[in-house]
């Protein structure tokens, strides 16, 4: 076994990243200390240096390892509806709708997963050029070419890109605001909530389509 793959193996490293990924969505980058991860994951700086050689290399890895393989698992619905043969615009958004808000994260990995992205919308980082190339614009790619393949005429690409962000901010609205949400409805995000929403922003955004193709 290679060295990588040891380290790779190795259950200390997991807990920095467990570790690190929860205190870096909690107080952020800065606010962070090698030695208060290290604490809390049970182990010493030798560990980090060993496994990730720095502080900012090991903020990275938690974007690697934990933020995009949920990613990942957001966007395989749309990569699957890609591969039908045919589909509609409702099939679009509510496939998009439903991703984000009825996948299988828990509510601590939905929360850190939020939170690590609101911190880098506001100070972008290395870790932002990272989600940039490898999760937010091939997203976005991937959302504009099913909606080309699907819309009933041809729409001029920057109007495009505009209607898919439309889409996509009631879906991260109602994904992240979940308090909030649940504070003005009173109602909890529970199966028969999110099933609610996903109906809610799919039968919106259609209204939007059809008003966006009659200008």
């Amino acid at each position: 076994m290679s060295q990588d793959q040891t380290k790779q193996a190795d259950p200390t490293r997991d807990r920095l990243l467990d570790e690190a990924e929860r205190l870096f969505a909690k107080k952020g980058y800065n606010a962070v200390s090698l030695r208060e991860i290290t604490s809390a994951a049970g182990t010493h700086l030798a560990a980090v240096n060993y496994h990730f050689a720095s502080k900012e290399n090991l903020y990275l890895e938690v974007f690697r390892t934990r933020w995009m393989a949920r990613a990942r698992k957001i966007h395989q619905p749309l990569l699957e509806l890609e591969k039908q043969e045919g589909f509609t615009p409702e099939d679009v958004v509510r496939t998009l709708a439903k991703s984000f808000l009825s996948g299988d994260m828990t509510n601590e990995e939905r929360q850190r997963h939020t939170q690590l992205i609101a911190r880098e919308m506001g100070q972008q980082s290395k870790a932002f050029q990272l989600l940039s190339k490898e999760a937010m614009l091939p997203f976005m790619e991937l959302a504009i070419r099913l909606w080309q393949r699907c819309l009933p005429q041809e729409v001029e690409p920057e109007r495009l890109k505009l209607i898919v962000l439309s889409i996509f901010s009631q879906v991260l609205y109602f994904n992240f605001a979940r308090p909030v949400v649940s504070l003005v409805t009173g109602r909890q995000y529970d199966a028969e909530f999110v099933d609610q929403i996903v109906e809610h922003i799919t039968q919106f955004a259609l209204c939007g389509l059809n008003g966006s193709a009659k200008q």
